[in-house]
């Protein structure tokens, strides 16, 4: 949403430049150089920010979909632990023996492969 209300501020910045921008100006782009140059500034915007934080809100939702019980995860917090108990919103990961803490689902930042905690 952030992003929506960002172009609409850059947007809305451009316009008394393009109104007030006069062709054949000695030195000037030009009205159409101008859309040109905001086009490709709306391009890199759209591949280098908007997409990716798009690609990865994405994946992180498809994670915290396939949590199961039995998985080993990572939170956002750095502790490392088994899942014991899966909830609509919470899990319940077992971080030492009968060591168990409630997580939110969201801040789950990745799924580690089978056996990692054996080797930590």
């Amino acid at each position: 949403m952030k992003s929506v209300k960002l172009f609409l501020v850059g947007l809305l910045a451009m316009l008394p430049t393009l109104a007030m921008a006069q062709e054949g100006a000695a030195g000037g782009m030009g009205v159409m150089g101008q859309v040109i140059f905001f086009a490709g500034f709306i391009l890199i915007f759209y591949f280098l920010i908007w997409r990716p934080q798009s690609k990865r809100a994405k994946e992180h939702k498809s994670l915290m979909s396939g949590l199961n019980k039995g998985d080993e995860v990572v939170t956002s917090g750095g502790i490392v632990g088994k899942i014991t108990k899966v909830s609509d919103d919470f899990i319940v990961v077992e971080i030492a023996d009968n060591v168990e803490v409630k997580v939110q689902k969201v801040a789950v930042a990745a799924a580690l492969p089978k056996g990692t905690l054996k080797d930590i």
